[in-house]
């Protein structure tokens, strides 16, 4: 019985939900890090029941590279985003449009978390999925030079996430 819980909790979750109840206590004092990993293993045992596929991460230090990267792409494309609102583009015409990206990527935890990333950076929004999931749709403030789009999205996002994931 106790393996069996044991194998529905993911360490993951547990570490994720004990790091956000310490951040909201904001302490580290020891009665709350032991209530936090109560919490958090009681309600990641609870939550596994509403997840039919659990992720396998496997290399947690290119995740957190990722998360750097993905931070830094935010900056600058709020930036960019910025100059364009502002009108600082000078005499250059902006175009949007869409871009249809083909994917390697077939992990859904992998591709969740791409969406997440695509829609979190400014200037591009996640538009679709095709049916067969090997072609992304991607709406685009500034598109620009479209290959340009597609070796970013693969080279800066989708080769990490498939290292993480798959």
């Amino acid at each position: 019985m106790i393996q069996r819980i044991s194998a529905a909790i993911s360490p993951t979750v547990v570490l994720g939900l004990t790091i956000l109840w310490l951040l909201l206590q904001q302490t580290v004092a020891l009665d709350q890090v032991l209530l936090g990993v109560m919490l958090a293993v009681l309600l990641a045992w609870a939550s596994s029941k509403l997840r039919p596929l659990r992720a396998h991460v496997r290399r947690i230090d290119l995740a957190a590279g990722l998360v750097l990267v993905v931070f830094w792409e935010i900056v600058r494309s709020n930036l960019a985003v910025a100059r364009i609102v502002l009108g600082l583009v000078r005499d250059r015409e902006v175009r949007s449009g869409f871009v249809k990206i083909p994917l390697a990527l077939r992990d859904p935890h992998g591709l969740a978390v791409l969406a997440a990333i695509i829609t979190a950076t400014p200037g591009t929004v996640w538009a679709g999925l095709s049916p067969d999931g090997q072609r992304l749709t991607l709406h685009i403030l500034d598109i620009g030079e479209e290959q340009q789009w597609i070796r970013y999205v693969k080279e800066r996002f989708e080769g990490p996430l498939m290292r993480i994931f798959e």
